[in-house]
This record gives structure tokens, C-alpha cells and sequence, in this order.
């Protein structure tokens, strides 16, 4: 899980000017074109400063969670980890940062020789919409006029949305001296016949006769863990809905720390009126008409 903050060796409230200073320090020391570099560590203060160097991705960023003073972080969902977690990088671009100011700081640093990026790749995956409930890992084969052909492990978290995008740093084009671009991955989900997702909960529609709303019943119903008998209690209403606890969406309530959890499973009930009566049925239903029901 990365902290980028204590990459960069800043608080969280650090101004824009002490994230450039830190950069400026870092990317000095660890560029792979100096004695004594290290190309890992310069790929990750450059991710760091690409996002906590501007303001929306910033923004973003925090959102999902905040640094501890321990040097750790929690996170919103799975953990904020660009190779691994579904964070929406989409409003970022698809064909790479604004890496302007980033080449600006390295040409500067290295005597107006001017740095240059790979380009980004982005490819798509599809998946069911119980993969994208539980997470999936994925193989992928990459082959483009920027890239040789490869093939990449991509690990899906749980609970990924339809159209999220997961970001592989460095694993975009690569260039000789330079830093190399990411891949992006944009997520399919196929809708699933009968359920759909909201935040860390499904929902479901269950239809039953109106014998049964009256006097109550037993319903099997199909989830993703499998079947299980839902009581349906007599006198229900049409429209009610009803909970069935931990059968929803896994998540860790954005702590790290915590064991992961799950949402629940709502079930709505939908009371079916018949169009036409037996002749019996008429007489039952007049029967109870006189009861005052």
C-alpha cells in the first residue's frame, strides 16, 4: 500500500512548494542516469509527485484515506494501491499525467537535459458480476507498437464498478534514460439477470402470490454465495424490502486494519395481483370481502 506522502518525506499537509522542494531532492538522488541511482525508487517519488503535485489528483487521493502517523494509511475499500486497486483514474487522461512541471523539475536538474516519459497503454478487460463482486486476477497479453509483447498479471479488488480503471504503474512503454509511461485497465462488468449493486449492498426483486404475502411462506432464492430459504413473514406488504445480512459487497469499512467485512442483501418484495379468478377463487376472495379483509 502506497503512501505517498512519506515517499516524498512530507506531512499531508505539506504546501505545494515543500512537494516540488522534496521532489527536487529525491529525484536528484535516485535518478537511474546518476552514480549511485536507483531507477525502482525514482519510478515511485515521480508517481508520488505526479499526483500530490496537482491539485484534482490530490484531492482525489486524500479522499480515499488519510496518512497515520505511524507512516502507514487507510483507504477506502480494498487499499489505495495503484497496481492493484480500482481506483477512477479516468478523469487523469487516457494517453498519460500532465508530466510538463515533473520534465521541467528533471531538466533542471539535469542540466537543461530534458527528461522523457513512455507512453501510456491502455487495454480492456471484461468481467461477470461475480468477479467483479469477490475480485478476480486476470491475465492479459499486451502487444502494441510501443510495447513487445507481453503478458501481465492484473489483480482485480473486490467490489470493482462497471467503466473503473486500474492503473499498473511503469508497465506502459518503456524509454531508454527515461521514465517509463503505465497501463491503464478499463473494467467491464455484464449485468448480472436479477441483481445489481449499490455501494457495498445488492439489491433484488422477489416476486410472491398473493396466498403467500397473506399468510407468509418460505422462498429460495439464489445468491452469490449460493441458495439460501428467505422467510417471507405473513400480512407483507407489496414493496417491502428485506435484509439479509452479510450476503453483499466485501470491503474493510476504508481501514486497513479492519478484517474485511460485507455489505447485506436487500430484498424487495413485489406482491403479484392475478388478472383472472377461477370461479372458486371469486368465491374465496368474496368470502373474505365480507371479513373486512
Amino acid at each position: 500500500m502506497k503512501n505517498y506522502y512519506k515517499i516524498l518525506g512530507v506531512n499531508k499537509n505539506a504546501s505545494e512548494e515543500e512537494i516540488k522542494k522534496a521532489f527536487r531532492k529525491l529525484a536528484h538522488a535516485y535518478h537511474p542516469d546518476k552514480s549511485g541511482g536507483d531507477e525502482a525508487k525514482f519510478k515511485e517519488v515521480s508517481e508520488a509527485y505526479t499526483v500530490l503535485s496537482d491539485k484534482k489528483k490530490r484531492a482525489q487521493y486524500d479522499n480515499f484515506g488519510s496518512a497515520t502517523a505511524g507512516g502507514g494509511a487507510s483507504w477506502q475499500g480494498a487499499g489505495f494501491d495503484p497496481s492493484s486497486f480500482g481506483f477512477d483514474f479516468s478523469g487523469f487522461g487516457t494517453t498519460g499525467f500532465d508530466t510538463g512541471d515533473l520534465s521541467d523539475i528533471l531538466s533542471s536538474i539535469f542540466g537543461g537535459r530534458r527528461v522523457r516519459r513512455g507512453r501510456d497503454i491502455a487495454v480492456d478487460i471484461e468481467l461477470s458480476f461475480q468477479e467483479s463482486i469477490f475480485g478476480a486476477e486476470r491475465k492479459v497479453v499486451i502487444n502494441s507498437k510501443f510495447v513487445k509483447q507481453k503478458e501481465v498479471s492484473i489483480s482485480v479488488p473486490p467490489g470493482i464498478d462497471d467503466g473503473q480503471m486500474i492503473r499498473l504503474s511503469g508497465m506502459g512503454e518503456t524509454l531508454e534514460g527515461g521514465v517509463p509511461g503505465d497501463l491503464y485497465v478499463k473494467v467491464h462488468v455484464r449485468k448480472h439477470p436479477y441483481l445489481r449493486k449499490e455501494g457495498y449492498n445488492l439489491i433484488m426483486d422477489l416476486s410472491v402470490k398473493l396466498s403467500e404475502a397473506l399468510l407468509g411462506s418460505e422462498k429460495t432464492i439464489a445468491t452469490l454465495d449460493g441458495e439460501i430459504t428467505l422467510k417471507v413473514p405473513s400480512g407483507i406488504k407489496h414493496g417491502t424490502i428485506l435484509r439479509v445480512k452479510g450476503k453483499g459487497v466485501p470491503h474493510n469499512g476504508g481501514l486497513a486494519s479492519v478484517k474485511v467485512g460485507r455489505g447485506d442483501l436487500y430484498v424487495r418484495i413485489s406482491v403479484q395481483i392475478p388478472e383472472k379468478l377461477s370461479k372458486e377463487a371469486k368465491k374465496i376472495v368474496e368470502e373474505l370481502k365480507k371479513q373486512g379483509l
